[in-house]
């Protein structure tokens, strides 16, 4: 037993001295002292087998290199810590006299840039802006916006819902429940966020951003519509920039047009982009329908109001030569970084 000791007290002298690493020192403190598996405990397992005369000096020995065992390896722990220490500051330190790294310059995403082009635009005619939720009910998504049970825009196929009553809004239109049934008329109110839509292809995402504008007041008519639209294409494309309407159908405006804008690119002469046709179709607009007005528990004889609804990643598209909607989404920065305003 005593010879034991010793060879236990010799091989942990040499081991500890070659270790360079406070995990290989943890390895070999758990070999020889911690737990029941280390050698020194179970040295003390094996006194019971020892003379009974013999145990308690045996006893006294083994307790003697366990103190010991302990003390060499804190020490060995105290000095590797420091080694580790220092390599790890010599590693981080940072030389402050040397230049700095230049970073890349930074530049907004394209539907970002676009979305506050409009918001500035509308601010200077009086718009006020209001983002409302993205998860909506039946109600506010189809029911209030005169949307009927059977129509195809309720389909599961369509539209992503998360029960039977509740769904990823499918438009920014809901913010227009929203403001109608909480701000007294007359106001001027701009809804911009994110919409979901079960699409996708190179002109259509799952995700994606709308801007919805309403004015309510008194005597509001079609004239009202396209004298603002005019404004607003001619300071978002060009001077020379025109707006037509053309009949078109949305259950929640009566009547309702989808609205061109002339060609930014040829004038209106016909090119690539705009199909030969010199028009360019922005946005969808109307009258807000009486039903809707109803439907907030406001009276359609005594307020009428417009209503569109454009898509800013259709905007930037058009103003940016973008010809997939996936370049706007897939973060690749060498495409991102050229849009600069």
């Amino acid at each position: 037993m005593e010879q034991k000791i010793a060879e236990i007290k010799e091989r942990i002298e040499k081991e500890v001295a070659a270790t360079k690493t406070s995990k290989i020192l943890f390895e070999l403190k758990v070999k020889y002292i911690l737990g029941k598996t280390g050698e020194i405990p179970a040295l003390m397992k094996e006194l019971g087998k020892a003379p009974k005369e013999d145990r308690p000096k045996l006893g006294k020995v083994i307790n003697e290199l366990k103190e010991w065992a302990t003390e060499a390896f804190a020490n060995k722990e105290s000095e590797i810590s420091a080694l580790e220490r220092q390599a790890r500051y010599e590693a981080e330190k940072i030389d402050i006299t040397m230049p700095a790294k230049r970073g890349g310059e930074g530049s907004l995403h394209p539907v970002s840039v676009v979305k506050g082009q409009l918001i500035d635009i509308f601010a200077g005619m009086g718009f006020k802006v209001s983002e409302t939720r993205e998860i909506e009910d039946d109600f506010y998504n189809f029911t209030a916006l005169n949307t009927p049970k059977e129509h195809p825009a309720r389909d599961k196929q369509d539209t992503f819902y998360i029960n039977d009553d509740l769904m990823l809004r499918t438009h920014t239109s809901p913010g227009q429940i929203h403001t109608l049934k909480t701000v007294e008329p007359p106001f001027k109110v701009l809804i911009p966020g994110r919409v979901y839509r079960a699409d996708d292809d190179a002109t259509h995402s799952p995700m994606f951003h709308q801007m919805e504008g309403l004015v309510i007041d008194k005597h509001i008519t079609m004239c009202d519509l396209q004298g603002m639209l005019d404004v607003l294409v001619k300071k978002m494309f060009s001077e020379g920039a025109k707006t037509r309407f053309r009949p078109s159908f949305f259950p929640f405006t009566e009547p309702s047009v989808e609205v061109d804008v002339s060609c930014f690119e040829c004038g209106g002469k016909g090119c690539k982009l705009c199909k030969g046709t010199g028009w360019i179709e922005i946005l969808g607009g109307g009258i807000v329908n009486r039903k809707v007005i109803e439907n907030c528990g406001l009276d359609p004889d005594k307020y009428t109001g417009f209503a569109f609804g454009l898509g800013l990643d259709r905007i930037a598209m058009l103003k940016y030569g973008i010809n997939n909607i996936h370049i706007l989404y897939e973060g690749d920065l060498r495409a991102l970084k050229q849009f600069k305003e």
